[in-house]
């Protein structure tokens, strides 16, 4: 066996570089749920700086990748699956939480 990266395969995941961590970092349904409450959305911090940079800033893929220290194509995976969250949010009335996965480092702790 080789030089192991720890768990799982393929590459080690770079750092996300993130504007800033969110305050607000759930949101509820107005409403309490009929019946059975479901289980909150997850949605990662890389997920919501994608859907920060190119939907609320108005930034291309290409320059939010730039600004993030990751490909195109990883913005567009981020963005893609927090549009789904957010959209699954309204229509199901579902809690919507913004978590760290670890390996984000906001531009302000940046050296």
């Amino acid at each position: 066996m080789g030089q192991g990266w720890g768990r799982g395969r393929g590459r080690k995941r770079k750092m996300r570089r993130i504007g800033f961590i969110p305050e607000v970092r759930r949101f509820y349904p107005a409403l309490p749920p009929l019946g059975q409450p479901r289980p909150p959305i997850l949605m990662t911090y890389e997920e919501f700086e994608a859907l920060r940079l190119v939907d609320y800033e108005g930034l291309t893929q290409e320059e939010a990748g730039k600004r993030m220290g990751v490909s195109r194509g990883t913005v567009w995976r981020a963005l893609s699956s927090a549009r789904k969250k957010v959209a699954q949010m309204i229509v199901e009335g579902r809690e919507l939480a913004i978590l760290p996965q670890g390996d984000e480092i906001p531009r302000s702790q940046e050296r």
